[in-house]
């Protein structure tokens, strides 16, 4: 496994749309942002009619024998709520055990700076111990996890150096299931399921998208790795095996393989349409967190923002600040670089059907 490779590519789908040009809060696409990979509650999926919102499901093939081991991550984001505000009174030092009152507000300015309340996330995994396919194969393998609810205060202090204001920053409880199924529809050839479900209870009725996005993994996808086997392409299997690719069923992801070109032993199950081995482009200056990626252009329209929209870039989510930076700092040279790159398309390796 190339791990390198195979953790660029895995970071790229954890964060895709995370945020979208012109990288404004106060844009609508930034306020419905995580279009992909979304896993809600049990309650809300069933309150819209589709149970299946509530799961990601995987089915891939594994060519190998009864000591071939499995390794399974799963990987998401969880929404995190930041709130800033003014304190009554400033204060020298936080209270001990006690978070001192304030109030909140969209955005402050303290010391020339301005602060922002504001949807962010923060990076979670869920890993299965390594199980060999005899193991599944005596039965259901199933791992429940339960993230509590955090907050966190951050103090802003004024010219004076007294706390003037608070960042706080807050997640609510989820609640989730890994599951592993195993069967061999071949002879040496294993069919390897894992399921993700969304258990997190909710306190009211679930009638709008945005008020369970606290309860529910963002940009979900799985990272599956073997050993002592390998895995089968589901995009372009084997004669022999092709049967059993077109039986896997796969719900709210794609898995294709991922590492070096004819490497097997890792999986990316994702929630973003790929092919297999995909690549982030040499060229690129970095993430734009945008599904097309198109980075020439993408660079070129933030340059031409007006003064005021760079500076809401750059008060507001940290990622958008860098991305400004990077773009402000390319030099003509690596504009060229964007621009007009052709590739060859990827070729299936000799041999195959």
């Amino acid at each position: 496994m190339s791990a390198p490779l195979v953790e660029q590519i895995a970071n790229a789908v954890l964060y895709e749309g995370y945020l979208l040009y012109p990288y404004r809060s106060s844009a609508v696409k930034n306020h419905q942002r995580w279009n992909f990979g979304v896993v809600y509650p049990e309650a809300y999926g069933e309150a819209q009619g589709d149970p299946g919102g509530s799961q990601m499901q995987t089915q891939c093939l594994v060519a190998g024998g009864p000591l071939t081991e499995i390794s399974v991550r799963v990987r998401f984001l969880r929404l995190l709520e930041r709130a800033v505000g003014h304190l009554p009174l400033p204060l020298a030092g936080l209270p001990a055990g006690c978070e001192p009152e304030f109030i909140p507000s969209p955005a402050i300015e303290i010391n020339q700076r301005t602060y922002e309340s504001r949807k962010e996330a923060s990076e979670c995994e869920m890993a299965m111990p390594a199980f060999h396919c005899a193991e599944l194969a005596a039965g259901q393998v199933r791992r429940r996890v339960d993230f509590e609810p955090t907050r966190t205060v951050e103090p802003i202090r004024d010219s004076s150096g007294l706390i003037a204001a608070l960042i706080v920053r807050s997640t609510e409880r989820l609640d989730c299931s890994v599951e592993m199924t195993i069967e061999e529809p071949l002879d040496g050839l294993f069919r390897l399921g894992v399921r993700i479900v969304n258990h997190t209870p909710l306190d009211h009725p679930p009638l709008k998208r945005e008020d369970v996005l606290g309860r529910s993994l963002l940009s979900a996808h799985t990272i599956l790795g073997v050993r002592r086997g390998e895995f089968v392409s589901l995009l372009d299997p084997p004669a022999e095996f092709q049967q059993a690719a077109a039986e896997c069923r796969n719900l709210g992801t794609w898995p294709v393989l991922v590492g070096e070109t004819g490497q097997r032993d890792t999986l990316l199950s994702s929630p973003i349409i790929l092919y297999d081995y995909p690549q982030v482009a040499p060229e690129s200056p970095g993430d734009f967190f945008d599904a097309a990626e198109i980075d020439e252009i993408l660079s070129l329209r933030i340059l031409t923002l007006a003064d005021e929209e760079k500076q809401a870039m750059r008060r507001g989510d940290e990622r958008a600040r860098q991305i400004l930076e990077r773009v402000e700092n390319l030099a003509p040279e690596d504009f060229m670089k964007l621009h007009g790159v052709l590739r060859g398309r990827h070729l299936p390796e000799e041999g195959a059907s």
